[in-house]
């Protein structure tokens, strides 16, 4: 006798989780965006432009963009959404929780959802990425995927915390005029790279940011990157590239491939929300090491 899933199960994320818009639509996974503030102009993420729109924004502006987390009462809203539609689960998946309050807020939101609700049987499995971007957003689509071909909730549950105990990004900026805005690099030290060409290396893991070298001029960023994901990489190997412009991430392939022998498993645009601290001429490479303590 074949046994059928009474589940019905939501996939929910946040805008940093750069999801290119095809894959959203592919998996129906349901993204909540950030609202960005810049030179006196709200937008909200996703909706208000596109990620090359937003780099030029970003190159033109005077001031610094500030990120609005996603509140308690906008998940509360969604969550009754779900309980309203009769789902069973939803696998949440939030954006690094020391680097923004939404994970906060959404835990504050499962307690309103009772009030709201009253006797609702909906099961949140509120999940911290600790890391930003795709880094997430690729695992968001998968576990969407798994969940379409029937896997259970649980164990999907289960291998997205294994994976996201493994997430490391390494990336570096071409201008520093954000990064120094937004706090990420001092700005004693930023004038000092600027004024000698400079290039910071940047390790990001658990939502802690730290420089792991200073490149001299643009032609040595791209191995730096390559020889640090080489150093820390796990086996089986696996990594995503991410990019500002297209051209340095076909160039950062090219350099990946030749020295993993594999092609990235996808490449994608940095969003609003992440270009927002790393400045609109940044590129990455996320992937895969060796598992950490949460």
């Amino acid at each position: 006798m074949k046994i059928v899933s009474l589940s019905k199960i939501a996939i929910l994320t946040d805008s940093a989780c750069d999801i290119p818009p095809e894959l959203e639509k592919k998996y129906g996974i349901d993204i909540m965006s950030f609202t960005i503030t810049l030179d006196g102009t709200s937008y909200t993420e996703r909706k208000d432009f596109t990620f090359d729109q937003y780099y030029d924004i970003l190159r033109n502006a005077k001031g610094t963009p500030s990120t609005a987390h996603i509140t308690h009462l906008q998940f509360c809203q969604q969550y009754c959404k779900y309980v309203d539609e009769g789902y069973t689960d939803v696998i949440h998946v939030s954006i690094n929780s020391t680097g923004s309050a939404t994970y906060d807020a959404a835990r504050m939101a499962m307690n309103f959802l009772a009030e709201e609700r009253p006797g609702n049987t909906l099961r949140i499995h509120l999940i911290d990425s600790h890391t930003y971007s795709m880094l997430y957003g690729w695992y968001v689509c998968e576990a969407a995927r798994k969940i379409r071909n029937g896997a259970e909730v649980a164990p999907i549950v289960d291998w997205l915390r294994d994976v996201f105990s493994r997430g490391e990004i390494i990336l570096a900026a071409y201008s520093l005029k954000v990064m120094k805005k937004s706090g990420r690099i001092s700005a004693a030290a930023a004038f000092a790279g600027e004024l000698l060409g400079l290039r910071p290396v940047i390790s990001l893991i658990d939502g802690v940011t730290k420089v792991q070298s200073k490149v001299r001029g643009d032609a040595g960023v791209l191995p730096a990157l390559v020889s640090y994901a080489a150093a820390h990489k796990a086996e089986p190997f696996e990594y995503m590239i991410g990019t500002t412009d297209d051209a340095k991430a076909e160039e950062l392939t090219r350099l990946c491939k030749k020295e993993f022998g594999v092609a990235p498993i996808c490449v994608f645009k940095l969003g609003a929300a992440v270009a927002s601290n790393t400045g609109p001429d940044a590129i990455a490479i996320a992937y895969l090491g060796n598992p950490r303590n949460q």
